[in-house]
């Protein structure tokens, strides 16, 4: 079922696929670029119906998946400031209109960002995160690396010096690259499917990872809601936080599911500097950055052994949320 709310004054769409089990934990989760919604359909029914795809009642969940602004059929912002911070109240106020007063917030690429930052503010109703991409790179290298150390500082070095170059665009002329997007369906998706190149766990060819139809139906929805620019600026919003390696620390029960062709293959113990209550940590063994789109069942797998985690750690209270009434 899709919706759409008017929050801080910008018109959000989102997906709100209601578990029928009564004790169902409430979760957002949150998109990044170039990805949408579109990624998260094929977990709606593993995560909100488990006892039809081999899980227990106890494993169900109440998705929520809202669209960041300017992405999809979200509202395009008019004006600045729609970062982490603005994105996730809007989370935290979206996610009290539905009724749910504790939740899990869950994101990838800049949705780590958002649910880092949900739980750095403190929003009354999150009581536990999980993300895919966790940004911990530590101030100050040890001397001496662990092999597991090397890797992640090695695919930095390799992001900064030969991945980075649609960051920069899209971080400082948003606008320049959104006009020959918005004009060309064949620059759409080439800016797209390279991503789904080099960020995908394949053997050289996308469609090792995902299908040409899933590919396309993601590029569409860039394309039909002429959403090249808007997506763009998310980075002009968050250029310094985004470049800095690290996004804080979370004092909330965080877990964090590593694939192992993440961009950045963080360190478990370089997790655990920024993370101090670090209840989960899985490690499965295939999917990319596109995680949830590449490989749906090992992350239902993940999120089910996460939420048992979260459950143990005392924080979560089950079920709640009327479901939307407009």
């Amino acid at each position: 079922p899709q919706f759409r709310a008017t929050i801080d004054g910008l018109g959000i769409h989102f997906i709100h696929a209601r578990s029928k089990h009564a004790n169902a934990l409430p979760i957002v989760m949150t998109h990044g670029w170039p990805g949408s919604v579109i990624e998260f359909m094929e977990i709606f029914a593993p995560m909100t119906d488990p006892t039809a795809h081999g899980g227990r009642a106890e494993d169900a969940f109440h998705v929520v998946a809202p669209s960041l602004p300017g992405f999809g059929f979200s509202d395009k912002p008019s004006d600045k400031g729609w970062n982490a911070d603005r994105i996730g109240r809007a989370w935290g106020e979206l996610m009290g209109q539905l009724g749910y007063t504790r939740y899990i917030a869950q994101g990838g690429d800049w949705g780590t960002f958002v649910t880092m930052r949900m739980a750095q503010l403190k929003l009354p109703g999150v009581a536990a995160i999980h993300i895919t991409m966790p940004q911990v790179i530590p101030d100050k290298l040890p001397t001496k690396l662990t092999a597991a150390q090397q890797r992640a500082v090695d695919a930095q070095k390799r992001f900064e010096t030969d991945g980075s170059g649609y960051f920069a665009l899209q971080a400082t002329r948003p606008q320049t690259i959104g006009y020959p997007l918005a004009d060309s369906p064949a620059g759409q998706a080439a800016w797209i499917y390279e991503k789904f190149h080099a960020w995908t766990d394949n053997k050289g060819n996308p469609e090792d990872a995902l299908t040409r139809d899933q590919m396309l139906d993601n590029i569409t929805l860039y394309w039909l809601t002429d959403t090249a620019a808007s997506s763009a600026r998310i980075y002009a919003e968050h250029a310094g936080l985004a470049k800095s390696g690290n996004a804080g620390v979370v004092d909330l029960p965080v877990g964090v599911s590593m694939f192992p062709r993440e961009i950045f293959p963080a360190p478990r113990n370089w997790a655990e500097q920024f993370f101090p209550k670090l209840i989960y940590w899985g490690e499965p063994e295939r999917g990319g950055h596109f995680a949830v789109f590449e490989e749906p069942e090992l992350f239902v797998r993940e999120m089910r052994a996460f939420a048992r985690a979260a459950r143990a750690s005392g924080q979560l209270v089950p079920g709640g949320g009327r479901g939307p009434t407009r």
